[in-house]
């Protein structure tokens, strides 16, 4: 069986080395990102926005196994582990915009 093929994990790439891999995203109310894999643990950061949401997919292996809304704060940061099959809705009224920074398996003085 083919491997599926997942969406973009954010908006686009701000910076991509041997050690992260840093993306912006950016969704307008009601917007909904592409379906994604974590094949990474992540930090997310959230810059601005009111409300989102993940929502998994069934064979998700990450921390969000069913659906989650929360609100936006500004700044916060939440360290998440690989596994994820997901997309991110916008459940706001505000535009919502995060960084995410993947965290690349790398041995020092790599």
């Amino acid at each position: 069986m083919t491997e599926p093929r997942w969406g973009d994990l954010g908006t686009r790439v701000l910076l991509d080395n041997n050690r992260v891999r840093v993306w912006e995203v950016r969704l307008a109310p009601g917007e909904e990102g592409e379906v994604h894999r974590h094949l990474l643990d992540h930090l997310l950061v959230q810059v601005s926005g009111d409300r989102i949401a993940v929502v998994p997919e069934p064979d998700s292996e990450g921390p969000f196994r069913e659906y989650l809304e929360a609100d936006v704060i500004p700044g916060a940061v939440v360290e998440v582990r690989r596994g994820g099959i997901e997309t991110a809705r916008n459940v706001g009224k505000e535009p919502y915009v995060e960084v995410v920074i993947e965290l690349k398996d790398t041995s020092p003085g790599e």
